[in-house]
């Protein structure tokens, strides 16, 4: 199991460092600095949250801080979408990071959805 969630721990950096390239790249206009804001927040705040995962103390504060992570993951997807969606940043450019982002929220939803039936 620490392997698996020091992976993770990896993987989330990986992805939050991903999303601060993508931010420094969009366009310089003001939708581009709000969504922007909004995405690198989210984005980092994933790999940030999912850290403090691996030092709950008791499985109810497991479920309440990857509930934090599932939340921000699902945030990132919407960021993305809505950046997609409206021609901040070309579709082709996005599918491997919203690829990314859509598994990992799927892994977090179902680590959460686990913890609370088991």
């Amino acid at each position: 199991m620490e392997n698996k969630h020091e992976e993770l721990r990896l993987r989330t950096k990986q992805f939050a460092l991903r999303i601060l390239h993508l931010f420094r790249s969009l366009p310089k206009s003001e939708e581009g600095r709000i969504i922007g804001r909004q995405l690198l927040r989210a984005g980092t705040a994933v790999a940030a949250n999912y850290r403090a995962v691996g030092r709950s103390r008791s499985r109810a504060e497991f479920i309440a801080k990857m509930g934090v992570v599932v939340e921000e993951a699902d945030e990132v997807v919407f960021w993305l979408e809505l950046m997609t969606d409206g021609g901040l940043v070309p579709s082709p450019l996005m599918a491997d990071l919203q690829k990314e982002a859509n598994e990992l929220l799927a892994i977090f939803a179902a680590s959460q959805h686990t913890a609370k039936t088991h």
